[in-house]
Parts: C-alpha cells; structure tokens; sequence
C-alpha cells in the first residue's frame, strides 16, 4: 500500500479517487507541529536549536497517518508547491521519523493543479524534499518567533496597552500609520477650472482652457474665484477657432495572469473581497480542481495551457483577436524557485464554475487569464487646441476611441483611483479640422480643492508592500487580519484607519527600533530568506546577523524605566500630541488650570496626555486627541453640560471598561457606556443614552411594552422575556412600533424553540464545508467558542484561539467531532458503560480528547488501590 499525504480531506478524496487502488490518501489538515508558543522553542544559545510540539487538535489525525505509515511500502508527500507545503512534508516526514513508523520509500511530489491527468503525471517524476526550502522555512519561523518573543515582552513593560508586535506586521501598519500621517498634515488648496462647452456639427463637446493672458495654466493657477471669473469671463466674449488637430493611435496591451498580490488586489477593487477571504475561496476553487495553485508569484503559464488558451479565444472570436505568436510573461519575482505557473483556470473551455463568491472568483481568474493571450487594443487618442484671435487663450479639448478592442473585449484591470471627470479622456469628439470655429453653448467656472492621499485599501497596501519587497504575497491576507485582530487599525468603506494603540505602537518601534521597522531592513531580510531558499545563503548564518544587534537592542530598551521611556515618547510625538496654536499660544499649557504643563502619560489602560499639576488639577485628554480639549482620556472628567429635567450636570469619562456618561455625582450616579459607532457625543446623545431603556409602546398582541436598549453584546430589542438584536444605536431610538413586532417576530421564529434570542453573528467565515457542503461559521457560545457547519458543533480547544484558527483546523475539528457522534437512529450509548471494564491505562486516558468520563470513572475507582489514585491524575494532566 502506499500512503499519500495531502493537506485537505477535499483535496485528499479527490487525488485518491483520481489515483485508485493500492493508495491510501489523508490530510494532515495544514501544518502538524509548530514552536510551542513559550520562551525557549528557539535558543540561540544552543545553534539556534529548535523544540516543535503537535497542534492539540492535529492528535487523531496525526494518529491516523502514523497507523497507516506503520503498515505503508512508500510514503508519497504531495503537499503544495511551495516553501509551507514542503515545511509540511518535512514536519510529517520528522514525526515518523520519531514514531519509528517512517516507510523506506519516501518521495515528494508536486503538482500545481488538482486535475487527474496533473496529479497522474505527478506521480511518474517525483523528487526528493528541498532542503533549501524547508531551510528557508525554519529561517523565517524560527526569525519570527525570535522577533516576537523578544520585542513582545519588552511592550508590555513598557508601553501599557500594547499586544504584540510582528516583524512584517509591524512595517506593514507603520504604512498604514504614516499614511494617516500625511493626511493629518495636508493642507487643502482651493483652485479653479474653466471649461467651455462647444457644439460641432450637433455633437456636444468640452475644451478646457489651458492657456490664459499667454500664460500656462497649471493646476493651482486659478486659485480664486476673481481669477476664474475673469478668465470665465474672457472664453465667453472670445472667438475660438481650432488651430491644431493632432490624431495619435496608441495600444494597450493586455496584463499577465494573475498572482497572489494582483488576486487579492483585483478582487478587492472588483469583488469586495478582502485578502483573508479572496485566499480562502481561491483555495476552495484549487481544491475542486478549478483553477491552479493560488500561491504563486509567477507569470507564466504552461504551454499547454497557453495553447488551450489560445484554442478558446479561437472558438469565441474572430481571428483579429488572436495574436500570431503565443504572449509569454517574465516574472519579477527574485527567487525563481518559488515562481511557480501563474493562476489559472484548468479549463479554458470552462468559463464559469461554482456559484455566489466561488463562481464571481473564478470568472476574474478566467478572464484575466483567457485576456493575456488575446491581442492587443488599438485605441486612437485625439488632442484638439483651438485659440482666439490673439493668441493669448487657448482651449484644449481631448478624447479616445476603441479602434478595436482586442483583450478588452473579455477583461479590463480595475483601478484603485476612478480618474476624476477633469482628467476623464474617454469621450469622443466629433470630427474636426483647422480652421473650424465651434458653437459655443456655455462657459462653466468650477471649484476644487485639492485632495489628501487616500487611505490604504487592502487592494493598495497589499500592492506597496509588494512594491516595497516586505513580506511575500501568500503572507499578505494573515499580516492584514492581524492587525485588525489586535486592533491597531479598523477599516470604513474598505480603507484603513489606525487606531490609537497601533499608532502608539508604530512611534514607539520607531523611537527605539527604527532599524527594525525600516522598509529597506524588512525588505533586505527577504532577500536574505530568498538568498536561503535558492541555496545561495546559510540559513543559520542570517540568524546569527540578525540576533547579534537585534538582541542587545531589546536588552537596552528593556533596561529602560518606563517612564523614562513615556518622556522619550514625549518628545518624538511633540508634533503630533501639541501642534503649534493658531494663536501662537504655547500647545503645552493645561487649557483647564492654565499653569501646568502638558505631556505624554502611561497609565494602566493605555498612553494618555495629563496636566503636571495632578492632583490639583485633573485635565486629561486621550493619546489620540492631538491638541483636543478634554476628550475622554484616563480619568477625564469632562463637562457636557446641564440636565434640563433634573439640572444635575453631565459628564463624559473614562473607565476601566471604557467611556461612559455620568448624570450627577456620588455612588448613586446614572451612567451608560458610550457605544463606539456614535460620532461625536455632545449633551443629546448622552441624555438619549442615560434615558435607556427606552419604552417602544405596547405589544398589540400580549399587551406588554417593548423596550429598546443597548447591553452587554449590543443593541436590542426586548419584550415578554424575548429579545431582538438591532444594528446599531441608531435603530434603538429610532425604530418604531412595527418595525419591532417585525424584528421580534423574526427573531423568535429564527431561533427556533428557544426563541428568545436571534441568532448569533459569526465571528469568522471559512467557506463552505468540503464534505457535508454547509457554509463554516466560527460563533461566540455560552461556553466559549465553537465551530459549525449547520450540522455539526465543534467547541474549541482550550489551547486555540479563535483569531487565530484557520479553515483547514474548522474542517477539522467538525469531521472530528463529527466521527464520534452516534449513528443516525441509535441511541447514544449511556455514559457510565463505557468504563465498565478494566482502568483504561494513562496512554489511553490521554488519548481521550475531552476526556471526561474516563476522568469521572477512575475517581470513582481510585479509593479501590493507593497507586489507582494517581491514574486520574496522570491522564488530567495529559489531556490538558
């Protein structure tokens, strides 16, 4: 028999179907080993030695291989085609290793799309593993571990409020945080365009004015509304006539298949998928046998592949669309190990597959794909410039036509910027020749002002962070979600805003670990990991470069007093935290005692700005009201003003959960949370907030009130023991009476028998279910977190995150606990039976899993002999 290894059940049931008799196919469902997250799995003391220990849900599906390996003639590992998918390999090869169950056959296989003739032909070259790369992969792990458990510790003493930092992560929000930077900094300019609209022959056009008094017009040049209206004025009293009519043909030619990077970066612009979720349907598509492997900074594609290309653009169009020679791509990537076959589908005759986010993802990949063959677009841009009589003004007018489409006939490259309608040069203009004089229909002066940069949408920052050479395309969805994990950064409308703690962060790492979070640095490192993968570098030797300073660095900054550290921060965020007054007061000044001085705090929940007159004077601001008077930092106390019906005073605070509204003062004091989707809260907002619940009116069936209000997991609806979830705090004051019979109703029969709640909103979405087809949900329970596919619970173990499980380990968890539920029709058999027999011995305890009766029958049974005592002992701690 021989045993392949695969990542995926899905991937894993079809490669065996495809294989047939005398193989066995399993899933290692991903990685099965990491470093255990603890000081010490890397110790560069001892040669960079490093410990891995088994993922706790990986403990059954690692026991299936190695059951199977103990009784296979040849081990076969086809995991991906790439740095992880050999990682993979070489983990499962070290574990049988270990378990003595290692087969003397053992080969490595690789294919870049999941079709039978692919993976048959797969299987007739195999090769031995890649050294290189599994070295380049312990580089990178073990450089990332090493930054992160060292750099971590260091936050948490001395920058309270502070997670975690990552060696790509942190570069990648420093983006995100200058970005906001630039913007804070820009000042808008107002300026002026003139635009005549003209009539040629019955065909409306616009010329805009370009030259004005024998001057050129640049784009601030008219930077006033006197200076618009007496150029406005000027277009309308002249004559113009076309002095120059300059015809240019152009092509556009077509782009490459897709990568990772341009994937996730037209998907965004296109779809509205962020990365995360573009990998995960991606991955679903190669696992179906849809397109190929979706890890890839290649260009190319396969010959064959070009030619069943070319074959399908034969079928569909006529024989202008195809070029004569075959379009070949050439890839930037420096490694060329890891330039693999640009994304494609399988099968170009296959223009659409699957449906919802599946089918709209592959049709992008098809197009895209099927577009890089087709020939190019001939495109004919025309420029005409008309002057009046003097000379002095001139008009210019522009546009574009489609000569012949070519490749744009199937696909055309989305932008992150819509070009604005002053630059638009797509309209036609009608024909014209020098000499002509255009009617004139009317001369418009338009206002404008210029724009900031915009904020980075993941399409933009996964594109500079390529531009950059900072971290590789299949990491790019993982170093995203992390950020918005640990809430250094929040997006609106699909753009990135940093939020006060990443921002902290950001000017905390580039006080003290400038060169670390340098874009040049972090790119540098990369071509180091790539110098690895090609064998071109010892990957050891670019451990020792990187700890000999990076480690010193640490120690020097962990030395530091954290106040000492906070008046550094002080002064680095000068500029930020009290920018110069338009009065020329000085910014550091307390606004409320008017004699103390302000500056940078640490406090238990996080960096604020405090008066040094404290006690005495209590003014705070938060660290990310730059300049603000009182806007709710640690122990504000800040006044909104006076209850019209009791004429106690208001408050805006802060506390240890958070900010709130204060009616009053002393321990019987009316407060409320501040709900973060509230703009900006003045003294309505906050009597609207301390007057929850608020009554809705009267159920015209049981004829008890409905009331609204906001709790513990948001706003809601309640009524007779019953509750609604509404979306935001708007809809608390504002829904009506029917609006919310509706909203009970449907939220008593969506949850079926127990009924009084609405059913919860996921905490994360994996795509549909391999096997069973149900969509994978990760949701908040009562006892913690749990997985499901419609069918199946699946409760997290307790040493897993939720912010960290992937798609792979929610499939899993779901087969697994899938596996022990009772056939349908049979009675679950009762709990106490199971341990009837004998003691189960420590091994077998500690394969239990959950592990629960096996726990209760050896307590029961301990007291029998002394040394039965310590069994249930034993096996807790191991299946802890």
């Amino acid at each position: 028999m021989q045993l392949v290894i695969v990542e995926s059940p899905a991937k894993a049931k079809t490669i065996e179907k495809y294989l047939g008799p005398g193989f066995k196919v399993l899933a290692s469902f991903g990685h099965i080993r990491d470093l255990p997250p603890k000081d010490g799995s890397v110790r560069p003391d001892e040669d960079f030695a490093m410990d891995w220990e088994l993922y706790g849900d990986k403990q059954s599906r690692v026991k299936a291989i190695v059951d199977e390996a103990k009784h296979a003639d040849r081990l076969i590992l086809a995991t991906d085609p790439d740095r992880e998918g050999e990682a993979i390999s070489w983990h499962v090869k070290e574990y049988l290793g270990k378990r003595k169950a290692l087969p003397k056959d053992v080969q490595r296989v690789t294919f870049n799309a999941i079709t039978k003739a692919t993976v048959t032909e797969a299987m007739r070259h195999p090769r031995e593993l890649d050294q290189d790369l599994i070295d380049a992969y312990l580089a990178r792990r073990a450089l990332d571990y090493l930054f992160g458990f060292t750099l971590s510790p260091v936050l948490w003493r001395k920058l309270p409020g502070a997670k975690s930092a990552g060696r790509v992560q942190s570069v990648a929000l420093r983006l995100i945080v200058e970005r906001e930077r630039e913007i804070e900094a820009f000042r808008s300019q107002e300026y002026w365009s003139v635009i005549a609209r003209l009539e040629q022959r019955g065909t409306e056009f616009a010329a805009r004015l370009v030259r004005f008094d024998g001057e050129k017009l640049e784009k601030l040049s008219l930077g006033d509304e006197g200076a618009a209206m007496k150029a406005k004025a000027v277009v309308e009293a002249a004559t113009f006539r076309v002095e120059e009519v300059e015809t240019k043909p152009t092509r556009r030619h077509p782009q490459p298949p897709f990568t990772t990077s341009t994937l996730q970066q037209e998907a965004a612009r296109k779809l509205g998928f962020s990365a995360s979720h573009t990998m995960r349907v991606a991955q679903t598509l190669y696992e179906a046998g849809a397109i190929t492997y979706m890890r890839t900074d290649g260009v190319q594609m396969d010959p064959s592949a070009i030619s069943a290309a070319r074959a399908a653009i034969s079928d569909r169009y006529n024989g202008h669309y195809l070029p004569e020679k075959p379009r070949h791509y050439e890839t930037k990537a420096k490694n060329a190990q890891e330039a693999h076959e640009a994304i494609r589908p399988t099968d170009f005759g296959r223009d659409r597959y699957g449906t919802g986010d599946e089918g709209r993802l592959y049709d992008l990949v098809w197009k895209r794909a099927l577009a890089s063959q087709m020939a190019s677009a001939n495109i004919e841009r025309t420029t005409v410039t008309l002057r009046e009589g003097t000379g002095k003004h001139e008009l210019r007018a522009t546009g574009q036509v489609i000569k012949f489409p070519g490749f744009l006939a199937v696909y055309e490259e989305g932008r992150d910027q819509v070009a604005s309608a002053e630059d638009d040069e797509s309209g036609l203009l009608p024909a014209m020749e020098k000499g002509d004089t255009p009617g004139k229909r009317g001369v418009d002066a338009a206002q404008h002002f210029t724009q900031p940069p915009p904020r980075y949408s993941e399409a933009s920052l996964v594109k500079r962070l390529e531009e950059l050479g900072i971290g590789r395309p299949s990491t790019y969805a993982a170093t995203l979600q992390v950020l918005k994990d640990r809430a250094y950064v929040r997006t609106e409308k699909n753009r990135f805003f940093a939020e006060e703690s990443g921002r902290l962060l950001t000017a905390f790492l580039e006080r003290f670990f400038e060169r670390y979070v340098a874009y040049q640095f972090t790119a540098g490192m990369e071509d180091e990991l790539d110098d690895v993968s090609g064998g071109r570098a010892v990957w050891k030797d670019v451990l020792r470069a990187f700890w000999r300073d990076f480690k010193p660095k640490s120690d020097e900054v962990m030395d530091k007093k954290p106040s000492e550290v906070t008046a550094e921060l002080d002064v680095f965020l000068q500029d930020y935290l009290f920018p110069p007054q338009a009065d020329g007061a000085d910014p550091r000044v307390c606004p409320k005692c008017g004699v103390g001085r302000l500056s940078l705090r640490g406090g238990r929940y996080g960096a604020f700005v405090a008066c040094s007159n404290y006690p005495e004077c209590k003014f705070t601001r938060k660290f990310a009201q730059p300049g603000g008077a009182g806007e709710g930092g640690a122990g504000e106390d800040e006044g909104l003003g006076t209850d019209p019906v009791t004429g106690l005073d208001v408050f805006r605070r802060t506390g240890r959960f958070g900010p709130y509204v204060q009616l009053g003062e002393g321990k019987e004091a009316k407060r409320a949370s501040i709900p973060k989707d509230i703009g900006e809260l003045d003294l309505e907002w906050a009597l609207k907030l301390l007057g929850l619940p608020r009554e809705v009116g009267v159920h015209p069936e049981s004829g008890k009130n409905i009331t609204a209000s906001i709790g513990r997991y948001g706003p809601y609806l309640a009524h007779d023991g019953k509750y609604a979830r509404l979306r935001s705090t708007a809809e608390v004051f504002e829904t009506g009476m029917n609006a919310a019979v509706v909203k009970l109703a449907e939220a008593a029969s969506g949850a079926g028998a127990r009924g009084s709640r609405t059913a919860a909103e996921p905490l994360k979405l994996f795509g549909a279910h391999p096997t069973t087809g149900g969509e994978i949900k990760l949701l908040a329970g009562r006892y913690g977190a749990y997985v499901t596919d419609g069918t199946t619970n699946a409760t997290l173990p307790k040493d897993k995150q939720a912010e960290t499980l992937t798609a792979a380990e929610a499939i899993a968890l779901i087969d697994e606990r899938a596996a022990k539920a009772p056939a349908k029709g049979k009675k679950k058999p009762p709990a106490k039976k199971a341990p009837a027999k004998k003691a189960a011995p420590k091994a077998k305890a500690a394969e239990a899993g959950e592990g629960t009766p096996a726990k209760k029958v050896a307590a029961k049974k301990a007291p029998a002999k002394k040394p039965a005592a310590k069994k249930p002992a034993a096996a807790k701690a191991k299946a802890n």
